[in-house]
């Protein structure tokens, strides 16, 4: 099957405003002595996003997938990481050259980033559409910007992001204006600009326990000063902390379970305390809000995923966070989405739009600068807007050519979105398809459309399929380094991911398959 993308095309002016590209132009000509139309003929120059011609490259390369592709690389320099990084680092399978979903290892063979390296490249490798970031570059437009002096692409972004949080046509400004105005009523209209995912996450648990300790001197006494926090996040199937994955800062390790001394402390002495509820368990949700929401004790949040793709791919259901929300909300709960994985991946933008979830705070990750580079967004409401500048923030959060690359991944993808939900549904079918046609192996499939996972009877099948995989050029891991988490094998498909990919990717799979025997055949 032929995937038909549309043709998505901008120019930079017309991408961040004519106002802005003529002021632009002006200030470059008068810094660099360029003449004036010379610099705006850079700011015109329509770019195709997706050229159907480079999609016909990366199509017509797929049959030499795995296959020696390029000369290797035998130089190649140790490095001086920890050890935990160095064991776990394949050098053979670092990048010399990339295009697209391929990848030209240093072993010299062409492997497909059939995980979108770990949620980064949503769009793949060299997306054209970013030769505008260059162009901005050529027009002087700096990434590196002071806090108090964020620029226009940033705060133009702020405002797209605002519009897809709560589903508002941009073109509609009076709807803009009112949402951007709106002080109450669950409106997600504030936006802090940080580097990673995990500050993002971090952030969001900031907020929450600001309602029960003041951030900095001077602060008012909080709302819930006199009761202990508690923290509502999603567990693994035993009811422990391990399955949920918020970000490597010290707060949310503690909330999958790492510095067990610390948390157990904290407990002891009432300064907060975290409860895991089993995936999708009603039973666990309403215990804990009939046990941690009276007394000395308070719920500070609820933080989930909806994909929980650090415990095989489980996907939370509906009828579970709709639940959730609504006892929220009628407990005063602020509630906090988590999308550094699932965000740029939904149709929506943003998954929980899908859930047609009102969420207090959303985490945005590096799937909307495409990889390009590591800037992470919080989203939140005015009710959860209390901390200082400096309560959450970092430096370099408010790069232009970051937020740039934000606004080249959403127009895109904006535009494709019925084109990209097709091809998810047709990925995910024909893994439904191929499990049902290998049930001694397979015990089920988990995840929507792109973000799928093969979860299997045994671990020791899974590595081996993996394994196979990989040896034929795709990417694709097992969680093997938490004890507990069913064995699965996890894919992310970037988003120019087209049938023809698919095909190639699940043939792959099947040859693989026919020749295992799972604990089951």
């Amino acid at each position: 099957m032929k995937t038909a993308f549309k043709s998505v095309k901008s120019s930079l002016s017309g991408l961040v405003g004519n106002g802005y590209a003529a002021a632009v132009t002006a200030a470059c000509a008068r810094l660099t002595g360029r003449p004036a139309r010379d610099a705006r003929r850079i700011a015109d120059t329509p770019v195709e996003f997706f050229p159907a011609a480079f999609n016909r490259v990366l199509v017509r390369l797929l049959p030499e997938i795995g296959t020696p592709f390029s000369r290797r690389f035998g130089m190649s320099r140790t490095g001086a990481s920890s050890g935990t990084f160095n064991a776990a680092t394949h050098t053979a399978m670092a990048p010399l050259s990339c295009l697209g979903y391929y990848r030209v290892a240093e072993d010299g063979r062409l492997h497909c980033a059939t995980k979108s390296e770990h949620y980064h490249t949503s769009v793949g490798h060299a997306f054209p559409g970013y030769r505008l970031v260059e162009y901005a570059k050529l027009l002087g437009m700096p990434n590196a910007t002071h806090n108090n002096t964020r620029g226009h692409v940033t705060r133009l972004l702020e405002e797209e992001l605002v519009c897809a949080a709560n589903g508002i046509d941009p073109a509609d400004r009076a709807a803009v204006r009112r949402a951007l105005a709106a002080t109450g009523g669950g409106v997600l209209n504030r936006v802090l600009n940080l580097e990673t995912g995990s500050l993002a996450a971090e952030a969001a648990v900031k907020m929450m326990l600001a309602r029960f300790y003041r951030v900095q001197p001077g602060f008012p006494r909080p709302k819930y000063a006199d009761r202990t926090p508690v923290f509502l996040v999603l567990g693994d199937d035993d009811g422990g902390l391990h399955a949920n994955y918020h970000g490597t800062t010290m707060i949310t390790q503690m909330l999958r379970g790492m510095w067990p001394g610390m948390r157990e402390e904290l407990e002891r002495h009432n300064v907060l305390r975290v409860v895991a509820l089993r995936p999708n368990c009603i039973g666990d949700l309403e215990a804990a809000f009939r046990n941690y929401d009276k007394g000395t004790y308070k719920i500070a949040g609820l933080c989930h995923e909806l994909i929980m793709m650090n415990y095989a791919a489980r996907v939370v259901s509906k009828t579970f966070i709709r639940r959730a929300y609504q006892l929220c909300r009628a407990h005063d709960v602020p509630t906090f989405v988590d999308e550094i994985q699932s965000c740029m991946w939904s149709p929506e933008l943003l998954l929980y739009r899908e859930y047609g979830l009102r969420p207090s705070m959303v985490a945005l990750g590096k799937g909307f600068p495409g990889g390009e580079y590591p800037a992470s967004r919080i989203l939140f409401t005015a009710e959860m807007d209390c901390l200082p500048q400096f309560g959450a923030l970092v430096t370099n959060g408010q790069e232009e050519l970051a937020s740039l690359a934000y606004l080249i991944t959403m127009r895109w993808a904006r535009e494709n979105r019925d084109v990209t939900r097709a091809v998810g549904e047709y990925y995910e079918k024909r893994l439904r398809a191929l499990a049902r046609a290998h049930p001694g192996a397979i015990h089920s499939v988990a995840g929507i459309r792109h973000l799928c996972g093969l979860c299997f009877h045994d671990l020791d099948t899974a590595k081996a399929f993996a394994a196979a995989l990989v040896r034929k050029g795709f990417d694709i891991s097992v969680q093997t380094y938490k004890s507990d988490c069913p064995p699965a094998a996890l894919t992310k498909l970037p988003l120019i991911a087209g049938y023809e990919l698919v095909d190639v990717f699940i043939d792959a799979m099947a040859d693989v398959l026919s020749g295992t025997r799972g604990r089951r055949s």
